[in-house]
């Protein structure tokens, strides 16, 4: 019964939060692109896999056709790489990465191409602390109000997918912006932690219920991508258009099903 309450409520939440338990966002030398590192809680001896996003600080995008070069390092000796030149052609990579020892670690990035086009390398260093005594609140430049969006990111099987990141768009460029936006994010982050975690390791253990998640939040995405084609500049329109997705979910996941069982009730009362 808790995961068939958590299912209804799934499409009122309407823009999750997006990121791993870690997240950092830096500018490189010159501010021509900005460096997303999202990772989970990182166990020594164990891999961690360290999740690069490359972020048009223009468009707030992820911008394709990166070419990098990564670096991690302990007391001025490197534990992985320095790697090859690299290029990753989506905007985003994973990269395992195993942190032996606690201590603070250093995640260097050199990005030395950008569309095809070399430039001058520009770089940019995250510390990483490993081990509760080194590990420390990580800054977090985006305009973000949470944690990660663990429930679609376990339906859709991860942070990268598109329609996780058509969630996070929404959020970042439309939701965020207004300040009745932001104390929604803030108020409902509260209230969707306390029991997605619950829900999205139900999803991983069992397939059939990961499918009918899926399949559940897909007319709520069909619904959100409206705010795709409308300019919102002010606080009214966030609220009408807030209240408008709401009461329009409503009818589409209370509303339609209460109707088709009214008539199914009717039919076999004939």
């Amino acid at each position: 019964m808790k995961f068939l309450i958590a299912l209804l409520l799934i499409p009122l939440l309407i823009i999750p939060a997006f990121a791993q338990t870690n997240s950092q966002t830096l500018p490189t030398e010159k501010g021509t692109l900005d460096v997303k590192l999202s990772y989970d809680k990182i166990i020594p001896g164990q891999e961690t896999k360290l999740i690069i996003e490359f972020i048009n600080p223009q468009t707030k995008k992820i911008q394709e056709h990166v070419d990098y070069s990564i670096t991690v390092s302990k007391d001025g000796k490197a534990v992985f790489g320095p790697i090859p030149l690299t290029h990753t052609s989506v905007g985003s990579v994973k990269i395992p990465v195993e942190f032996v020892n606690e201590g603070i670690y250093s995640v260097e990035f050199g990005i030395e191409g950008i569309l095809f086009h070399p430039i001058p390398v520009e770089k940019v260093s995250f510390d990483v602390g490993v081990g509760e005594s080194f590990v420390k609140p990580t800054p977090n430049t985006e305009k973000k109000a949470g944690g990660g969006c663990l429930i679609a990111t376990a339906a859709f099987g991860s942070e990268l997918a598109p329609q996780v990141q058509q969630l996070r768009e929404l959020r970042d460029n439309t939701i965020l912006n207004t300040k009745s936006g932001t104390a929604f994010m803030t108020t409902f982050n509260q209230f969707y932690y306390s029991f997605s975690p619950t829900v999205a390791d139900f999803e991983r253990e069992q397939p059939v219920f990961k499918e009918a998640v899926k399949i559940t939040l897909t007319p709520m995405l069909t619904s959100l991508s409206i705010l795709n084609h409308v300019d919102i500049h002010s606080e009214q329109e966030m609220l009408g258009y807030g209240i408008s997705l709401v009461l329009l979910n409503i009818g589409i996941y209370v509303g339609i099903p209460i109707f088709g069982i009214l008539k199914i009730s009717q039919f076999k009362r004939k």
